[in-house]
């Protein structure tokens, strides 16, 4: 039987997808090694500039950075911020969910829109898939515009696994939030068997403000093609407030790195007392375990590491995050589920000195496909009420122990395995 081009080429473009498929699944990831921790202190103005220079970020010295522990707290501040704005709003988003506080969101916008308030909006089409256009009409109709990045289209196919999962919101150049919640209702009220999510988000003034609005206006770009370049989204922003900061705006390389992950694989490896990790999803490549492993063996440092319990919204990342457990547990690491909700908060305090907040999980994900965007914060005063938070969530939790991981059951050691497959994609 004659073989057609037409069956030449069909066999050649599925043999090229299914390669695609497997690098996808299996392709190692980028290895991160440091021969040598870090010899400055890191109260130094020395080690400022070699992270500032690894991230690729500026360090400013006056800030003032706010924590908003939890949904009733951090969406009345960001309405209200909203809700007083003079010359423009700009959000970007990985979950703009229909509900309840979102129907507040949009009927805040829209007022400021009517009143001539500028409102730019960017929405990752996968995270707020769930969210059509026709929801945005009103706001649409008073001016507003929303866009979407990386629509489902053809041309964009070859980067369908590249999205936002930046949380932003910049009000007239001068107030930010930043984190890890998107606008849904979990953040805000809980169901009788599903509580209201635990998490954190951070209002920023000063001069890290003019760095959000900069990070906003590159995702802007890319999916509106408007560049914003009018005085008023870049104001000269001063407070009285020193408190040393830098924005880390992170995106995957063609090489796999991003600067979200030098950030913290240099951070792990200069800790000399204590690393504190708040994540969702714990899915830490083995350059990650091994800093941490030789932090704690090497420099005696401890190491506590709180991640969700069974209220997880994905349970297969759960398991695929407790297969990991075994070489971190047994080198001394404490690991910490908590119980009340899904904990959503992403923190990390080293040596109660630098703390890093934004919109970061330790996974491949965040470290090696989305867009990112983080906060690194020099300031003991701040890292100590992050302390605060991370000891009372640390209460709420359950501490799994070296001997437990081991026992755990043939069923589920069968999950952790079909998480295994998927890894690289969570």
């Amino acid at each position: 039987m004659d073989v057609s081009a037409y069956d030449v080429i069909a066999t050649i473009a599925i043999a090229f997808l299914a390669l695609m498929l497997f690098l996808a699944l299996f392709e190692p990831g980028l290895r991160y090694k440091i021969r040598t921790s870090p010899s400055v202190p890191l109260d130094s103005e020395e080690f400022q500039r070699i992270l500032s220079a690894l991230a690729d970020a500026q360090v400013h010295k006056y800030n003032r950075i706010e924590v908003l522990t939890n949904g009733e707290v951090y969406y009345e501040a960001e309405l209200s911020a909203i809700r007083n704005a003079r010359h423009n709003i700009n959000i970007e988003a990985y979950i703009f969910q229909k509900g309840k506080i979102a129907s507040r969101f949009i009927e805040a916008l829209t007022e400021r829109a009517r009143a001539g308030v500028q409102v730019n909006i960017v929405l990752d089409a996968i995270g707020s898939f769930a969210t059509w256009n026709s929801y945005f009409k009103e706001l649409r109709d008073a001016g507003g515009l929303v866009v979407w990045y990386h629509p489902i289209r053809f041309d964009t196919l070859p980067r369908i696994n590249n999205r936002t999962h930046r949380e932003l919101i910049i009000i007239d150049g001068e107030i930010g939030f930043i984190g890890g919640a998107g606008v849904a209702d979990h953040w805000y009220k809980g169901k009788r068997r599903h509580p209201r999510w635990r998490d954190t988000m951070f209002r920023v003034e000063g001069e890290e403000v003019t760095s959000l609005q900069a990070t906003f206006a590159e995702n802007w770009l890319e999916a509106s093609g408007e560049l914003l370049t009018e005085k008023e989204y870049f104001p000269l922003c001063k407070v009285d407030s020193e408190t040393v900061a830098m924005v880390i705006n992170s995106s995957p390389s063609v090489g796999g790195s991003t600067r979200a992950r030098m950030l913290f694989q240099s951070l792990l490896a200069a800790a000399q007392k204590n690393i504190c990790i708040t994540t969702p999803y714990f899915l830490p490549d083995k350059s990650a375990r091994d800093e941490m492993v030789r932090a704690i063996k090497e420099r005696g440092v401890e190491v506590k590491i709180i991640t969700p319990g069974s209220h997880s919204d994905h349970m297969l990342t759960r398991t695929s995050s407790r297969r990991l457990y075994g070489d971190l547990l047994k080198a001394g690491a404490q690991i910490y589920e908590y119980k009340p909700a899904m904990i959503h908060a992403k923190v990390m305090i080293i040596d109660g000195l630098w703390s890093v907040v934004g919109s970061t999980n330790f996974d491949n994900r965040s470290f090696g496909l989305n867009d990112e965007v983080n906060l690194a914060v020099f300031d003991d005063k701040f890292a100590l009420r992050l302390e605060e938070d991370f000891a009372r969530d640390m209460a709420d939790s359950r501490r799994i122990t070296y001997e437990q991981w081991k026992h755990r059951s043939r069923f589920e050691r069968f999950h952790e395995w079909l998480g295994w497959v998927l890894e690289r994609q969570q």
